[in-house]
């Protein structure tokens, strides 16, 4: 048997280099792989170490009861999350301003309200960017938090947030306004179920603006910190956010 032995000139340091570049370009690839693959885990909650509490509101239809919430938040001195639908935006850029502007954090809905759980990935990632470049033209920010539509959270939808590079958000205290139930209905479902890292999930709706000064100043009464859901989650470990 013949072994070549490659003389250290010249060709040897071509031959390493390339050596080294594979490795390295290998190395690259099965990083941006793992990254591709990541998978989000929904999140619920915060952290249960400090009594602190987000409130949501997502935002496809009742945008005329927004300023008032708007108002109630002012007064109490409280920044929520509002999750905001894309065609919302286009139909109402300067609310959006307005409540980017009191300092409320923004996030996604999607643009459509689709059910995620019918599209594929792709048809989510599509969804997404596209309410994404609605908000960004609107506030000049882009979102780093998505709430889904109907809360649905099948493989699809999580794949195309975490390849978006977002939070995704769900609730654990549900006010269920969307039935217009009697204020005093919404109160007990909040304070009864609020707990230390609650996300409350909330509509812009009529009985909604009548219940949150109740629940806020009930919430305050108990010792509560009110902050939006990207504070609430950034103590979070990361394996409470990926999977």
């Amino acid at each position: 048997m013949r072994i070549l032995y490659i003389r250290r000139g010249p060709l040897y340091k071509i031959i390493l280099y390339a050596i080294i570049a594979a490795i390295l370009i290998g190395l690259g690839i099965l990083a941006t792989k793992e990254r591709h693959e990541r998978v989000l885990a929904p999140i619920y909650q915060g952290s249960d170490q400090a009594k602190k509490i987000a409130l949501t509101c997502n935002v496809f239809w009742g945008e005329e009861y927004i300023p008032t919430m708007l108002e109630v938040l002012e007064e109490n001195d409280i920044k929520i999350t509002f999750f905001v639908g894309g065609t919302w935006a286009e139909d109402f850029p300067e609310l959006l301003k307005k409540m980017f502007a009191a300092g409320h954090e923004i996030g996604s809905h999607g643009y459509s309200h689709p059910h995620p759980d019918q599209l594929s990935k792709s048809g989510n990632l599509r969804d997404m960017q596209k309410a994404e470049q609605v908000i960004y033209e609107c506030i000049q920010q882009r979102p780093k938090l998505y709430a889904p539509p109907y809360g649905e959270r099948g493989p699809a939808v999580i794949k195309a947030a975490a390849e978006q590079g977002y939070d995704f958000i769900l609730w654990s205290v549900d006010t269920i306004d969307w039935q217009r139930p009697a204020p005093e209905v919404i109160v007990q479902r909040v304070i009864t179920k609020a707990h230390n890292g609650a996300i409350v999930l909330m509509h812009p709706t009529a009985p909604t603006v009548k219940a949150l000064p109740q629940i806020i100043n009930h919430l305050k009464q108990e010792g509560y910190q009110f902050v939006p859901v990207g504070e609430l989650i950034k103590d979070l470990p990361p394996e409470n956010k990926e999977k």
